[in-house]
């Protein structure tokens, strides 16, 4: 079994992996949504090698340091308001056994997350509300409407990632980490 300092190691490789995605958010244009999104996938190799209680730590410490290191402050705001929590609370949610109960908890967890962001954005961030809307339509409520789509994607992706990941890799790194 991985003693304490091998899991700290794992935990501490994976914050400078996330924590360099996210410091590339300010230099690669599209890398607002899609580092986020990619950094907290890294996560579930916590929630898996570890335990979600070791990802919650990873990812507390990654939020920190992308708040002080990130140049691109509303990638930050995505991965502490959604992106690095969602996929150890995904682990969570698919212990509820009914599935339609499972994608109700998981599109609450997300439309929450997306107004909240948006609010910082405004109130914090000092994105003028009035940007958001074009033509009289309130682009918020267009963005959230098809995000809903995306996110049920991004969903079913991580858990083929998760599966590909235990038929791929789990044992190679079970086996590198000396894990039982």
């Amino acid at each position: 079994m991985l003693n304490h300092s091998g899991k700290v190691a794992l935990g501490g490789i994976i914050t400078a992996v996330c924590t360099v995605l996210m410091f590339l958010t300010g230099l690669i244009p599209i890398g607002t949504y899609a580092l986020p999104a990619i950094a907290g996938v890294t996560l579930m190799v916590i929630v898996i090698e570890l335990s979600p209680r070791w990802a919650w730590m990873v990812y507390i410490a990654v939020s920190v340091l992308s708040a002080l290191l990130a140049a691109d402050k509303e990638a930050v705001v995505l991965f502490i308001i959604f992106f690095g929590y969602y996929p150890i609370l995904k682990y969570h949610i698919e212990y509820i056994h009914n599935r339609a109960i499972q994608i109700i908890t998981k599109l609450i967890v997300f439309n929450a997350a997306m107004i909240i962001a948006f609010l910082i954005a405004i109130n914090l961030l000092g994105i003028p509300e009035d940007s958001f809307v074009i033509f009289g339509i309130s682009l918020p409520w267009v963005f959230l409407l098809f995000g809903n789509l995306v996110f049920l994607m991004y969903d079913y992706s991580l858990t083929g990632l998760v599966s590909l990941y235990m038929t791929q890799m789990h044992y190679r790194i079970k086996t590198l980490l000396h894990l039982k």
